[in-house]
């Protein structure tokens, strides 16, 4: 992301916390938010110099900046009570405007009803975003948008976006702010079969690493599926997408083959298989997972196999002639994050290979525990899909700071699935993003190295070497022309294909050490 770190400022807001939020209590416009998570969305009206939040006296000197406060031009939202939500981003209607302006956000914590300092929220500025000629661009529902940051369980808020001109400076013109600006509140929901344990009473230890999955039943599917063996099954060429039915939910992690399984049943994943707790200790990934042939390009429905909540370690089929592999690492599936697979568009877009592993960092702020990262997730995706108007969430993979790796966009985590991270290079490239801001706080080791792991794996199945150099023709972007064929590193930073500063210097002075890393798990 183009985000940079989203930081706190330190301003006096002692008349403003003593503010009734009860004053301000109804959203204008809100979706149902209950177990099943919702957004809230909230249009950014005029702040004037006198008015609610708008500055002055009410804000316990918070001032808002001068001639631009005077002037009405900064927009916002008064301190006001809402239902509960834990992340928050804004947007607009036009994907192709630009926000000149600062964006910021003040939450208020439902346990103990502190209020955040101010805190900035960076545009997108389409650097994720789909690729220009992609379906998902041409299907009209895309909006821009600022980073998301999760603010964790919280049930007050107040926004101020104050317009800049070209050089930074605080602006007074209204029309330099795009229209339809709505502060977005995402209410993740609980996972399916949880608890509803609060943070209090989260595990400890190793066990606090590992973030919670629903908790099996007597109906639930299989907790692990094994990896693809049947060379045969493997080959795309074999199966007829045209008998696949699209009206059928998909898998939230399609097995390596990608194949129905009501036409093989020892394909599909088993209830009799022993399920795995949430608190089970997590094997060191050491074993390899078998290759697949790439899939065909082009939008394809989906297989009706059912969800699994997690792709446990498995090692490799070495027989597809492939000399450099590397062990499947355990990922935890989009069923394992409770992801909502009706918010999601239907059908798949894939591509014909995956040549790049773009990293990234979401940029949504490291105040999370790992045991809220199915959490975050769920907001990130709700944002992705229903705030940005993406087709799902939008990248391939992602990673918390605890080392665990997390399915994103659906289709397969064997497959060459395009996602929405990259702008201009989504084809042919799969995009992993390390939850959190890493602009100069460093990323943990547990982090980098499953980065390594997983690219080692996912790269392995399409033959790439991690340390090697490719080449991809850019769909159009701000660093790359359209047509323009670009040398990149085959794991290569957000910022190596588009002007930005994501995944942020610290991250991005690690990926030396995932390249190294991953290229040894390959036997390389």
């Amino acid at each position: 992301m183009r985000a940079f770190l989203a930081s706190s400022i330190g301003v006096a807001c002692t008349a403003a916390l003593a503010l009734p939020l009860s004053l301000h209590s109804a959203p204008d416009r809100a979706s149902h938010a209950d177990s099943a998570g919702g957004t809230q969305s909230l249009p950014l009206l005029p702040l004037g110099a006198d008015g609610p939040g708008g500055g002055g006296a009410a804000l316990g000197g918070a001032v808002l900046g001068g001639t631009a406060r005077a002037s009405g031009a900064t927009q916002g939202v008064a301190p006001r009570k809402v239902r509960p939500f834990s992340l928050v981003g804004v947007v607009w209607d036009d994907p192709a405007a630009r926000l000149r302006g600062q964006v910021q956000v003040r939450t208020r914590e439902a346990v103990t009803g502190a209020w955040s300092p101010w805190r900035d929220l960076e545009a997108l500025d389409e650097a994720d975003a789909p690729d220009p000629d992609s379906p998902e661009s041409r299907g009209g529902r895309l909006r821009g948008g600022t980073t998301p940051l999760w603010v964790g369980d919280s049930d007050g808020v107040q926004a101020r976006v104050r317009p800049q001109d070209d050089s930074g400076l605080l602006s007074t013109r209204p029309a330099s702010l795009p229209s339809g600006l709505r502060l977005e509140l995402i209410d993740p929901g609980h996972e399916p079969g949880s608890d509803l344990a609060g943070e209090e009473d989260a595990p400890t230890g190793d066990a606090a690493t590992r973030p919670p999955s629903a908790r099996p039943s007597g109906d639930d599917p299989a907790t692990e599926i094994p990896a693809e063996r049947d060379p045969e099954t493997r080959n795309p060429e074999k199966r007829d997408p045209e008998t696949r039915d699209p009206s059928a939910r998909p898998s939230e992690s399609e097995g390596p083959s990608g194949q129905d399984p009501s036409q093989d049943p020892s394909q599909a994943p088993s209830a009799e298989l022993p399920p795995v707790s949430p608190e089970a200790p997590q094997p060191d990934p050491e074993d390899p997972s078998a290759p697949p042939e790439p899939e065909p390009s082009g939008l394809s429905p989906e297989p009706p196999t059912p969800p699994s909540l997690e792709l446990p370690e498995e090692p490799p089929d070495t027989s597809a002639g492939r000399p450099y592999t590397a062990p499947r690492p355990r990922i935890v599936t989009r069923a394992g994050w409770g992801a909502d697979e009706k918010l999601r568009e239907s059908g798949h877009l894939y591509t014909k290979t995956v040549k790049v592993a773009f990293v990234h960092h979401t940029v949504t702020g490291n105040a999370y525990t790992c045991s809220q990262v199915p959490s975050v997730m769920r907001s990130i995706y709700r944002y992705h899909v229903q705030s940005m108007g993406w087709r799902d969430f939008g990248y391939n993979f992602a990673v918390d700071k605890c080392g665990n790796i997390y399915e994103g966009r659906s289709g397969g985590v064997t497959k060459a699935v395009q996602g929405a991270h990259t702008l201009g290079f989504n084809k042919n490239s799969m995009g992993i993003a390390v939850l959190g801001t890493y602009s100069s706080k460093k990323p943990s080791s547990k982090a980098v190295k499953a980065v390594a792991k997983l690219t080692a794996w996912k790269l392995g199945l399409f033959g790439r070497n991690p340390s090697g150099t490719t080449h991809l023709t850019s769909a159009g972007g701000n660093k790359y022309k359209k047509g323009t064929k670009a040398k990149l590193r085959v794991i290569s930073g957000h910022r190596d294909g588009y002007n930005t500063e994501c995944p942020g210097g610290a991250l991005y002075r690690k990926l030396g050490t995932v390249r190294d890393t991953a290229a040894r798990l390959q036997g390389r």
